[in-house]
């Protein structure tokens, strides 16, 4: 989602092998049903329900039932290579797999685009004269990506 030509295939292919190799280096395993729905997640840039995924590998003979679906993505969540979309209780695939960051979001209100902006993140750490700490915070903007806001000017 930007202004900028994006190589998705290129894009596609270097999430999962950081995928592998973070899985590799840290001693975990991409099992098929890992690994596909991560792919499925990387097929575009639209926020997924676990649902959408579980009727996707339902349809490909890697199991029907919900669990199947929720732990696989728990699995990439738990591990940097996910995000779920809180806004819209949906999944998107990272675009900074295995690197550790505050995830900020934007996401088109119309087509449910998600991008993944690289944006400084003051809060984190100690915030206010209480001593509170912040570790962790998710940032979701709703917007209009750059396709939606052509249609809707038209």
């Amino acid at each position: 989602m930007g202004l900028v030509a994006h190589d998705h295939a290129a894009c596609m292919a270097s999430a999962l092998a950081q995928a592998e190799k973070s899985c590799a280096e840290n001693g975990l395993r991409m099992t098929p049903v890992r690994r596909r729905s991560l792919e499925i997640l990387l097929e575009s840039h639209v926020a997924m329900g676990a649902y959408d995924v579980l009727a996707r590998l339902a349809a490909e003979g890697l199991g029907d039932k919900p669990p199947v679906a929720y732990r696989a993505l728990s699995f990439l969540v738990e591990n940097g290579f996910a995000h779920r979309i809180e806004k819209l209780n949906a999944f998107v695939a990272c675009s900074h797999p295995g690197k550790s960051h505050e995830a900020v979001f934007l996401i088109c209100r119309k087509c449910h685009k998600v991008g993944e902006a690289d944006l400084p993140m003051p809060m984190i750490g100690d915030v206010g004269p209480d001593g509170f700490r912040v570790e962790r915070m998710v940032i979701e903007a709703e917007g209009l990506c750059p396709d939606c806001q052509r249609t809707e000017a038209a």
